[in-house]
């Protein structure tokens, strides 16, 4: 398995490059943006709804929007998409401006779901471009790359954004979020992809082509049998071209539904993303909770609590570089440690502890996303990967939003502390189920019971 460096990867592979520096620069606009609006929300109106409120309509355009961004990766050049949604998001940006009391907080709600409408779309076709900018072996260095990218822009546009706040103002923060998109569009106009691969219907075929003999010379080595390995013997290559023909409204969901349902990984991965973001968004609204109200920390508490997580992210691409193998084991792993920590979370008094245990948090949750992301990207067909993508993030951002929107709800009736603890319960629940499903379904792939197609658990 290959061992490359960040600094390789980055060095060999120019357009993913670029596309790391754009999540950067994007990312540190957007979290100056988030932390200035979080700490305004609760300045003009000191309720945790209204902070839910704020987190939840973010998330809620990709239950629509996502998806269509997915398909629309596989028809349209994908660097035109994504620059036309940076550039669609500067005005956007600035409408925070106008904000000047509590009678404007419409404003703040209808300019966060704009920008999260922008990045339903624009998020899928990013990270289905990342198999196609780096080679298959290097899949795992990349996200760990991404995680480190995560930790960088928490650390300098979160924490950075909380000082930036409090010292001159959330104005600054809005206009920077704007210059953000303008220069991560520039830095996209010289992404070059790959010929024949994803920009156009005329590679998205190609693709298909490839993919359906990878596909079938898999079904001949006896790695999928029954019904799924049937329908592939009986439609082979006309099966990928008949969906690479399809309308991007019209998917062929039934030959998504095959190679899920023939995949204890796949299976595992979907629950993941159905489960996990119901009690996500409990920790979402927590953290900024946790600093205004329990600690009476301000901006610079927000902040700093999200540069903490930001410092996890980066520590955890270090580590996530020696998972090789067991790439489910450390997902899984990921997930009941952070249920843990944030049980200790809630239990902690003092501001510096609860600083470095959301250190430990994101350590721990950055490795697991990096797995979990690898497995993904390394099984699923290309030419699938943008509308799987596209409903993997549309399904857990809608639940992500939702369970903010109820955590604001829950908290004007329990306290932070309390609504805390049963987040990490519920982390630890889902860690636990998932790994006793993927136990069970292990020992009948040995038994003979099944058979799954995947080379790596």
């Amino acid at each position: 398995m290959n061992t490359e460096s960040g600094g390789a990867v980055l060095k060999y592979h120019r357009g993913y490059t670029r596309l790391f520096i754009t999540g950067i620069i994007n990312g540190i606009g957007d979290r100056f943006s988030q932390v200035a609006m979080l700490s305004l929300v609760l300045h003009l109106t000191g309720s945790g709804l209204a902070v839910g409120i704020s987190l939840g309509v973010r998330v809620l355009p990709f239950l629509l929007l996502a998806p269509l961004g997915g398909m629309l990766g596989g028809r349209l050049p994908r660097k035109m998409i994504m620059i036309a949604t940076d550039l669609l998001r500067v005005p956007v940006a600035l409408a925070f401006l106008w904000v000047d009391g509590p009678d404007k907080i419409w404003v703040i709600y209808a300019a966060s779901f704009l920008l999260a409408a922008g990045e339903a779309i624009y998020s899928p076709i990013r990270k289905s471009s990342i198999p196609l900018l780096v080679n298959r072996e290097r899949l795992l260095a990349v996200n760990g790359m991404e995680q480190l990218m995560m930790g960088i822009v928490l650390i300098l546009g979160a924490f950075a954004g909380g000082v930036v706040s409090l010292w001159f103002g959330p104005q600054w923060a809005f206009m920077l979020n704007a210059v953000s998109f303008l220069l991560a569009a520039l830095l996209l106009a010289g992404i070059h992809f790959p010929q024949g691969h994803g920009s156009s219907a005329d590679g998205k075929q190609a693709q298909a082509q490839e993919q359906s003999e990878e596909y079938d010379q898999g079904q001949a080595q006896g790695q999928a049998q029954g019904q799924a390995q049937e329908q592939a013997q009986e439609h082979g290559q006309s099966q990928a071209q008949a969906f690479a023909r399809s309308t991007p409204f019209s998917p062929s969901l039934r030959s998504i539904w095959g190679i899920v349902s023939g995949s204890i990984v796949l299976q595992i991965i979907f629950a993941f993303e159905l489960l996990v973001p119901l009690v996500n968004g409990l920790d979402n609204v927590l953290i900024s909770v946790y600093a205004v109200q329990e600690f009476g920390a301000g901006d610079a508490g927000v902040g700093a609590f999200y540069g903490a997580l930001g410092i996890g992210l980066s520590l955890s691409f270090l580590a996530g570089r020696l998972m090789h193998k067991r790439l489910l084991l450390g997902a899984l792993g990921g997930l009941l440690l952070e249920g843990i920590l944030l049980i200790a979370v809630s239990y902690s008094g003092s501001f510096v502890a609860v600083f470095g245990l959301y250190i430990l948090l994101a350590f721990t949750g950055g490795i697991g996303n990096a797995c979990l992301d690898t497995l993904l990207m390394r099984e699923t067909p290309a030419i699938y990967q943008p509308i799987i993508f596209g409903w993997l993030t549309a399904v857990s951002s809608t639940l992500l939003g939702l369970s903010m929107f109820g955590a604001g709800l829950v908290l004007e009736t329990m306290k932070p502390r309390q609504l805390g603890l049963w987040g990490g319960v519920g982390f630890v629940c889902i860690a636990l189920i998932l790994s006793v499903y993927a136990k069970i379904s292990m020992n009948k792939k040995k038994d003979g019971s099944i058979t799954v197609p995947w080379k790596s658990l």
